[in-house]
């Protein structure tokens, strides 16, 4: 998927409908020329609703539509007789949006299941008619109740993608690679920083014919939580990942201290990502034999670990069998 299609954040105008306003008719026919009151109630304002489709990865078909109308309810009729509800706004989105209100960024909803449907702005309830008003005291009510007004207010939509490993790492530090190498995805590969400038995800295989979702975050630099770099802009997708899969390459200059720095950035946005399971991939390592990687093992952090190449296809199994194990536990 091409950076310019991937839009995860997107700001859009929802207007409800109004209610339909209540009929004061009063009954009539040839035997009957002043009967009682019949008026009908109006019918219910469109609501603008969120509705989550898998089959959508993106918020992209909302750049260019960002006013959504719901439509406006129908007068109350005669005998009594209901006015139409209006017609709701549905608003197809990925799984793992969210809503916030443009002004105190409060967040009012999310969606997460395929199918479920959540309603954003309500609209406006129908006016009663007049038939409702009559009494012993006053048997020819004259009124009827307006409908309520449409609401009309500027939502936030965010994505943060659902996957069960999220890939966190510094720029070139393999996630690309690997995320090729263990699903069909195909996202962009280069040696140069940045690479990636969107996030991609990939379903990778493993035994028993199970499988579980990667999503691979643009890199993270130090002081990404300030907005640094790619900033704060991709890290809310890992809010979402079941566990976290840091990846450092075997020629880094300090392996711990990197390792750090990517956990310290995570604590910095969000405390609550470190009480995700973590796995530590030492990537690149196809070059290393058993002498430097006993070397390496000695100063890494204390977090479960494995040495891997994405390019020579070394323990790329084990490590699904781990990161699997660890999914298992999980759920």
């Amino acid at each position: 998927m091409s950076s310019s299609n991937f839009i995860d954040y997107v700001k859009v105008c929802c207007r409800s409908g109004n209610g339909g306003a209540g009929s004061t008719h009063f009954f009539r026919d040839k035997l009957n020329a002043k009967g009682g009151p019949d008026g009908g109630d109006g019918g219910k304002g469109g609501d603008v609703i969120l509705r989550g489709n898998k089959q959508l990865w993106t918020l992209l078909h909302l750049k260019y539509h960002k006013h959504i109308y719901a439509k406006h309810g129908g007068a109350g009729g005669k005998s009594r007789k209901h006015g139409a509800n209006g017609e709701d706004a549905i608003i197809e989105v990925p799984l793992g949006t969210i809503a916030r209100d443009s002004e105190s960024k409060e967040l009012e909803l999310e969606i997460t299941e395929d199918g479920e449907q959540k309603i954003l702005v309500s609209g406006g309830r129908g006016g009663l008619g007049n038939d409702h008003f009559k009494s012993a005291t006053n048997r020819t009510p004259k009124y009827a109740q307006p409908g309520e007004p449409f609401v009309e207010s500027w939502k936030i939509l965010e994505l943060k993608l659902l996957a069960d490993v999220g890939l966190v790492g510094f720029p070139n530090a393999g996630k690309s690679t690997l995320l090729s190498t263990v699903s069909a995805a195909k996202p962009e590969i280069a040696d140069y920083p940045f690479t990636t400038l969107v996030p991609n995800l990939g379903i990778v295989s493993c035994r028993d014919d199970q499988s579980f979702v990667m999503a691979d975050i643009p890199g993270i630099i130090e002081g990404a939580h300030e907005g640094k770099g790619l900033g704060v802009r991709f890290l809310r997708h890992i809010e979402r990942n079941s566990m976290l899969l840091f990846m450092v390459p075997s020629d880094s200059d300090d392996i711990e201290k990197e390792y750090n720095i990517l956990v310290d950035e995570l604590r910095l946005y969000n405390p609550e990502l470190l009480d995700k399971s973590r796995v530590l991939a030492i990537s690149k390592c196809d070059l290393l034999d058993e002498e430097l990687t006993e070397e390496i093992e000695r100063d890494l952090p204390d977090v479960p670990h494995i040495f891997i190449s994405s390019v020579a296809n070394k323990g790329i199994a084990k490590l699904k069998d781990i990161l699997w194990g660890q999914l298992t536990d999980i759920n």
